[in-house]
């Protein structure tokens, strides 16, 4: 029996390295991927700081237009139009401006190639579903890339300009408002990456629901300690106003209920496969 047991050993062990071996092909494949669109955006320094990261600082910025235009539908003049920008970039460091470069072109490298990152680890993860579970995640890449695309810019069109206009116009006696370009740099790519993270919970509730950790019930008897937890994320990503945390949590709410009918959903699906 010794060497039957030795067999089985051995065949398993390859199976684990084989696994470890796929993973690193994988994680490889998407930090190249990274490396190439952090390349891209690095070449493109003057676009992508000039319009991407320095447009919230116009005051023609897109939202800026758009508060406008809601300040005169609901009959409150100019009084939500951004006519100045009352504070000022600066660099404090000999690296500051170089480190900003680097940190904006990462970041917009794991946005920009988000799609592939997820292609990557559906690939890892195919290989180990049946047929039928192949065939009921088909689609849910698009999705989750979509989710997160549309969160980046609910971060950067939504959150990005009230954190700006609220940190950034926030005045203490006669203290003018210098703020540092890393700090700028931060905020802005912390809100706008954290927004597309905080969209895939759908996805994290729909691989929760079908592997029974979580269920509709749990999520229903839950949901004003997830209201209490939306609030605390919210407080965190954007500047301590009421309005700001309003906008994150309005959505994130939604999601959640969403969430609620993906997990009834996959319940359903699994009381057939039981009564099959």
């Amino acid at each position: 029996m010794a060497p039957l047991d030795q067999d089985l050993t051995n065949e398993k062990q390859m199976g684990f390295l084989d696994h470890l071996e796929e993973l690193r092909s994988r994680l490889f494949k998407a930090m190249f991927a990274i490396f190439i669109g952090a390349g891209i955006l690095f070449v493109k320094k003057d676009w992508v700081f000039d319009i991407i990261l320095f447009g919230p600082r116009n005051t023609d910025f897109f939202s800026f237009k758009m508060w406008c235009k809601l300040s005169e539908l609901i009959g409150a003049g100019d009084k939500l139009c951004v006519s100045e920008i009352k504070y000022e970039l600066i660099n404090t460091s000999m690296l500051g401006n170089f480190t900003a470069h680097i940190i904006v072109s990462l970041i917009g490298g794991i946005i920009v190639v988000f799609p592939y990152i997820m292609f990557q680890v559906w690939g890892f993860v195919k290989p180990a579903l049946k047929d039928s579970e192949r065939k009921s995640i088909r689609g849910l890449g698009f999705a989750s890339s979509l989710l997160f695309f549309v969160g980046v810019a609910f971060g950067y069109w939504g959150i990005v300009p009230l954190s700006l206009q609220f940190l950034g116009g926030y005045e203490i006696g006669d203290v003018a408002a210098r703020i540092a370009v890393m700090s700028y740099v931060k905020t802005v790519a912390a809100i706008a990456l954290s927004s597309g993270l905080i969209f895939q919970l759908p996805v994290l509730v729909y691989f929760l629901a079908r592997a029974g950790i979580v269920t509709t019930e749990i999520l229903k008897n839950y949901r004003k300690h997830a209201l209490v937890g939306i609030l605390i994320v919210a407080a965190i990503i954007t500047p301590p106003d009421l309005t700001s945390q309003i906008l994150v949590s309005i959505p994130v709410l939604f999601l959640y209920e969403i969430g609620i009918l993906i997990a009834r959903r996959q319940e359903a699906k699994r009381k057939k496969r039981k009564n099959k």
